[in-house]
């Protein structure tokens, strides 16, 4: 099985770096709990989902290559602009972040109600801290949980699903430069259930990281991981 994984990984990764595939998603919309509204973009088909939660500078367009190749490997992706980005927005039209973890619960919703019967989170710096919140705010809503560079404030402990955080070894925030690595560790400590901790060599911040030599890897690790039994 991770041979299979790893080659179709492989021909996913070369076919999008050769432009093989169309790079628009089908725009979606949907609502979300407390009255706001989700602009998002899905990617292929299939009862296996995948969100896509970006991070504070990107959006859900910087997406488009990882949905690919998950694709590729036989997911149905949905990435969204969370509110304050794009059109998306809250209950009052503003650029408040406050109630962005229900842009992720009404996105795995969304999936949900289109026919998926398993629906998994990425979510990459801001966007995997809201993910974490909204996956302990629901703990059966997310079955598998991807938290890249980001996890450290919240404690995945109602969550039961597995849970794989990734970090590279020199991440570091802000211009105090503080090291990311040591927080996000302590609360995957925390983290009940099944769970692993990879980290990768460099300095490179969350979706930053695909752009690096360490982004086939990740691409890798995250299929690897979505795709175990």
């Amino acid at each position: 099985m991770r041979i299979l994984v790893g080659f179709i990984t492989a021909l996913s990764l070369a076919a999008v770096a050769d432009g093989a595939f169309p790079s628009p998603g089908e725009p979606v919309t949907f609502p979300t709990q407390d009255g706001g509204i989700v602009y998002g973009l899905v990617y292929g088909a299939g009862e296996r989902g995948i969100v896509l939660a970006h991070g504070g500078q990107f959006n859900k367009e910087s997406w488009e290559k990882q949905a690919h190749a998950l694709t590729g490997a036989g997911f149905r992706v949905l990435a969204f602009d969370f509110r304050g980005y794009g059109q998306s927005r809250g209950p009052h039209d503003s650029k408040s972040d406050e109630g962005r973890h229900f842009d992720v619960l009404a996105a795995v919703a969304y999936l949900r109600k289109s026919g998926a019967k398993s629906v998994y989170v990425v979510g990459a710096s801001m966007g995997g801290d809201y993910a974490a919140e909204a996956a302990e705010a629901e703990p059966a809503a997310i079955d598998r949980i991807v938290l890249l560079a980001s996890g450290g404030d919240t404690p995945l402990i109602k969550m039961k699903g597995p849970k794989l955080y990734i970090i590279c070894r020199d991440d570091v925030e802000g211009d105090a430069k503080i090291p990311r690595l040591p927080q996000i560790h302590a609360q995957y400590e925390k983290a009940s259930g099944k769970k692993e901790f990879i980290i990768l060599e460099g300095s490179a911040h969350a979706q930053w990281i695909f752009a690096t030599d360490q982004g086939e890897r990740l691409t890798r690790e995250i299929v690897r991981f979505l795709s175990a039994p």
